[in-house]
């Protein structure tokens, strides 16, 4: 760390960005909250402060949009990041490379060594929270750093702690995070030496008392740094701790790739930095299901239990309505106590409700998810339309791609690769840049439809082939194994190289070509042992004719 006024230049320009970015987030703060609290209430923290353990669910009278934001959240974990299937594969971008043998079982190795650092990690509890996060708030936030015991360790950040700004080409490549911890976890994270005045005493005072920190990850200016040098005050991307009451800088560090993973559900062209996400489209229904449940459960209230008519005398007060009650009242009254009919309509009530229902529904892509399978349905038609629904989240899978799996993949790579635990490449492969394969369910849905076509090609090409056997001619057999390998998403391990199929062609020709020589001789003999009898007798006749014409 340079010197006190350095130090200090720095914590107040992190400051000052800082304010200007919660200026700038101002707006979206009050939608969330709203979302949230219709949608997500555990998570309802953005403009509202809750103690831990509070109720959030009081604005809440139905629960479809709350279940469909975990049903949504849910599938895109199972389709794009399923642990339990791959979801990703490695290749290369030169094509020469993805048919050679070596290089392919060493990008294997290497696939399946991230496949295993992905397993031991708390992965999957945290991309299920930013699934969530996108579904509700159209903005999530994952963090992946180094794990201190090895491997990687990944985690969500809340919307409302988190501030971002987008680079030239509409990239997320800054985040300010703004948390709170006991100031004794500060102590131990930065140095008891290194906090600030008031946190020495708030130590001294209750270690358990909470102290607010701010986390600015940003890209660091050429001039501020010497690339030259692998410190961490020279990585491209500075990181600093600072208390934002005091300006003071607590720690500051760096990363050689940005340590986040932003995606948006969807953008405006107009907007900057954050996303919209499928519960603020279907808020205005969310809101209004919520209402109608509210009324027509008073509706079914009192039909339930109505309210009721008295005659203004005659009757002894208190009116008793609970089972058994005795009510007394003037003999030779004809007044009775009667029920109000209110006159309300249910089954309309009811089914307002629904098409509110189904509207939010429609929203959250629940239609897409869950496949109404009738009797009569055929197996293909099932798959088929399986995949036609899957395929409608296409848009999405584009932008989590760019936005959250290929940086990610590619930040626990250079993660593993720091720390040794991934094989080194050969000679022959040193510079050589990587490609990343999608082959989720998702992503294989999608292009099922190319390897359908492929299918049918045979299908149609079938019943011409047994009249006209040149007609096969127009197939490149070859070709159409690799598209329908690549297509279907098969495993390498399942497929041999370029290498292997020929040199087991090589062997086929060789087998062909000894067994045909082979059959070549045995004709020969046969023809020589037949042709044996025809020259001896030739031979007799020649030596009978001579005796004759000597005697």
């Amino acid at each position: 760390m340079a010197g006190t006024s350095t130090t200090d230049a720095k914590a107040a320009m992190v400051t000052k960005r800082l304010q200007a970015l919660q200026e700038k987030r101002e707006v979206w703060e009050s939608h969330w909250q709203e979302c949230a609290d219709y949608v997500a209430p555990r998570k309802a923290d953005v403009t509202k402060k809750r103690t831990d353990g509070d109720k959030r669910t009081e604005l809440l009278f139905d629960g479809t949009a709350m279940h469909a934001a975990e049903l949504l959240s849910a599938s895109l974990h199972g389709m794009l990041t399923n642990p339990a299937t791959p979801w990703f594969s490695l290749g290369f971008k030169d094509p020469a490379l993805n048919s050679d043998d070596e290089a392919r079982e060493w990008i294997e190795g290497i696939t399946e060594t991230m496949y295993g650092a992905f397993n031991r990690s708390n992965f999957a509890e945290a991309i299920h929270e930013l699934y969530h996060d996108l579904v509700v708030f159209g903005t999530g936030v994952l963090f992946i750093e180094q794990d201190p015991e090895g491997g990687v360790r990944f985690t969500t950040r809340h919307i409302g702690e988190c501030y971002v700004s987008e680079d030239a080409y509409g990239r997320i490549d800054t985040v300010f995070r703004k948390f709170t911890m006991p100031v004794r976890a500060a102590a131990e994270r930065f140095g008891y030496e290194n906090l600030t005045q008031s946190m020495q005493k708030k130590m001294e005072r209750d270690s358990y008392d909470p102290v607010t920190i701010v986390h600015a990850v940003m890209p660091r200016d050429e001039g501020d740094r010497d690339s030259y040098k692998i410190d961490g005050g020279n990585k491209p991307w500075a990181s600093c701790y600072v208390d934002p009451e005091e300006k003071a800088l607590l720690s500051e560090s760096g990363f050689d790739e940005f340590p986040y993973t932003v995606p948006r559900w969807l953008m405006s062209s107009f907007e900057v930095g954050y996303g919209r996400s499928c519960a603020m489209s279907a808020l205005p229904d969310i809101k209004m299901i919520n209402k109608m449940s509210e009324v027509t459960i008073r509706a079914a209230q009192k039909q339930v239990d109505p309210p009721l008519m008295l005659p203004d005398d005659g009757f002894m007060l208190p009116i008793r309505t609970v089972p058994g009650g005795l009510n007394f009242y003037r003999a030779g009254t004809r007044d009775r106590i009667e029920p109000l009919q209110i006159g309300a309509n249910n089954p309309l009530g009811l089914q307002m409700e629904e098409q509110r229902r189904q509207s939010i529904r429609s929203s959250f892509y629940v239609d897409q998810l869950i496949l109404g399978q009738g009797p009569q349905m055929t197996a293909t038609e099932v798959l088929q339309r399986t995949e036609e629904k899957m395929r409608l989240l296409g848009p999405v899978l584009g932008r989590l791609q760019a936005e959250l799996l290929q940086p990610l993949i590619g930040r626990v790579f250079a993660l593993l690769t720091r720390q040794n635990e991934l094989a080194p490449a050969p000679e022959f492969m040193m510079g050589m840049e990587l490609d990343i394969e999608y082959v989720s369910p998702l992503a294989k849905a999608q292009r099922a439809a190319d390897a359908q076509s492929g299918a049918q090609l045979f299908e149609l090409l079938a019943p011409i082939a047994q009249i006209d056997q040149g007609i096969l001619d127009y197939v490149d057999s070859d070709g159409l194994a690799k598209f329908m390998i690549h297509a279907l998403g098969i495993p390498a391990k399942m497929v041999r190289g370029e290498r292997e199929v020929a040199q087991l062609r090589q062997e086929r020709a060789e087998q062909q070509a000894q067994a045909q020589q082979m059959a070549e001789v045995s004709q020969m003999a046969e023809a020589a042992g037949n042709a044996a009898p025809a020259l001896r007798a030739i031979d007799e006749t020649d030596v009978l004719g001579s005796l004759q014409a000597g005697g």
